[in-house]
């Protein structure tokens, strides 16, 4: 039961906050299957997924149906997604390690920034630098993830050309994280 002027729980973007934070078990099971096949499946599956998180955003900026729920699952369903496939891609030696503990460790960093900051009553709100990194390092998830050769295309290469924008935005974009969490602090004193 909701309290008067409390959202719903259940609305649309939660539900597909959900639906992704459902497929991320699927993503992984493909990617256990060697070959085209299982590679296909596990690119198509977190390909909608991160199509989910496009969808949800938008609908909860549209609808008004942003909720504290949300808030605190969006981000960790798209961090999980990107950083498990990832990882499950490293013993397949489709990324190199250096990369994925980067891209790890800044999300951390990040994540614990912001939520010491929340602890101050500070809002940190993702910056463009940061959404355009998570949009790179989803279409170069989908292509490490389908991996070989499809109409032509080396989808390994093309992987790995968005993973090297992606790993300069997540650089960028924490080295901008943590310029505003210092310059909110110093300014507070």
């Amino acid at each position: 039961m909701n309290l008067p002027g409390q959202k719903k729980v259940s609305n649309l973007p939660n539900v597909l906050t959900a639906i992704r934070v459902a497929s991320i078990p699927l993503v992984l099971i493909c990617l256990n299957f060697s070959g085209k096949l299982g590679s296909f499946l596990a690119a198509l599956f977190f390909g909608m997924a991160s199509i989910t998180d496009i969808l949800d955003g938008f609908f909860a900026r549209k609808y008004g149906a942003v909720t504290s729920l949300g808030k605190f699952l969006d981000p960790l369903a798209d961090k999980t997604l990107i950083c498990l496939t990832m990882i499950m891609l490293i013993p397949l030696g489709r990324i190199p390690v250096w990369m994925v503990l980067v891209i790890v460790m800044r999300e951390l960093a990040v994540t614990g920034l912001r939520g010491i900051a929340a602890n101050e009553g500070i809002v940190i709100q993702a910056s463009p630098l940061g959404k355009n990194k998570t949009i790179l390092q989803s279409i170069a998830v989908v292509g490490l993830c389908l991996h070989y050769t499809y109409l032509n295309a080396n989808f390994h290469v093309v992987g790995m050309v968005f993973l090297w924008g992606a790993l300069v935005l997540t650089v960028w974009s924490g080295w901008d994280y943590f310029s505003k969490f210092n310059k909110v602090f110093i300014t507070r004193k």
